[in-house]
């Protein structure tokens, strides 16, 4: 058990420093090519903050282990907003942006109500339903570059990384990434079977908080500098991302098993929007009142299924 939990921490610090690599290398060879700035930030950094999450599923997916591939997703979602944005908004009132606020919380909404009607109507996530949610995602990285263009936010200038390091840092960063899957799904799974408990809910929780790590940091830290502008919009992002780009890729290689329990997950992610949609109505704004409310759900729902 502890050589597990050790492989399971390792795991996930290879997942997130790979997928820093990663990013920072694609970014790089995006510049090289004269790639718009708009572009770059629009699709490789935002599907790079998902890359944990992406590697994670992909991986259990192909080893079978559908339960921790969209519990991952649905118990990432559920975290981000209960856990993170609930942390975030302890700290300081949390601004909600108008476009994240009209479109893309009813968006992300939607999007987890069609995977729990796929998940109810077919018992699994088939290839067709995966077209479906790449088709969907494929509109919302459109629909981001289109914003990116109205916004007059300037761009920080990266620096640019020789070609070869650049190389090496890309299979680096993908090495990493696949040694990283593989030990956390290895591990989690080992943990799962002496727990005597299903893959479901380790997915949901250890492997969940484990890749929304990164995620909680970065809000955390950016609350203690008093830079909460993009917080929700950021989360919001990285689970309509979950969604659609992971469980869309991973069921794209394999057809996943879905699990009729998920369906109650899936109520309370659709839960978490509703109510972030609530608290943030009056002023545009979440705050210590809602980010405590969205911190006891958290609790609830993980001694729910520790029960």
């Amino acid at each position: 058990m502890i050589a597990s939990l050790i492989l399971l921490v390792v795991g996930f610090v290879l997942l997130v420093r790979g997928a820093d690599v990663f990013v920072e290398s694609a970014v790089s060879v995006a510049n090289r090519f004269k790639i718009p700035q708009i572009i770059i930030g629009a699709t490789l950094v935002a599907i790079g903050t998902s890359a944990p999450e992406a590697a994670i599923s992909i991986s259990a997916t192909i080893k079978g282990s559908d339960g921790i591939s969209i519990g991952n997703i649905i118990g990432s979602n559920i975290t981000n907003i209960f856990l993170i944005l609930g942390v975030t908004a302890l700290i300081g009132a949390t601004p909600v942006q108008k476009n994240t606020k009209k479109y893309e919380l009813p968006f992300v909404g939607m999007i987890t109500i069609l995977l729990c009607m796929i998940g109810m109507c077919f018992g699994e996530i088939s290839r067709m339903a995966a077209l479906v949610f790449l088709a969907l995602f494929a509109c919302f990285i459109v629909y981001m570059i289109m914003i990116a263009r109205k916004s007059d936010t300037p761009t920080e200038p990266t620096k640019q990384i020789p070609m070869f390091e650049t190389i090496v840092m890309i299979i680096a960063g993908i090495a990493a990434l696949v040694i990283g899957s593989n030990l956390t799904v290895d591990s989690a799974t080992d943990i799962a079977t002496r727990l005597g408990v299903s893959d479901r809910i380790i997915g949901l929780t250890l492997v969940a908080l484990g890749t929304s790590l990164p995620e909680l940091v970065v809000c955390i830290v950016a609350a203690i500098k008093h830079e909460y502008d993009m917080a929700i919009g950021n989360i919001v992002g990285s689970n309509i991302f979950n969604i659609l780009f992971v469980l869309g890729a991973a069921a794209a290689i394999k057809p996943m098993y879905f699990n009729p329990a998920f369906l109650t997950d899936g109520a309370i992610a659709i839960m978490a929007i509703i109510m972030l949609m609530i608290f943030t109505a009056r002023n545009s704004k979440l705050g210590r009142f809602g980010g405590l409310v969205f911190l006891l759900s958290y609790t609830a729902y993980v001694l729910h299924l520790a029960l």
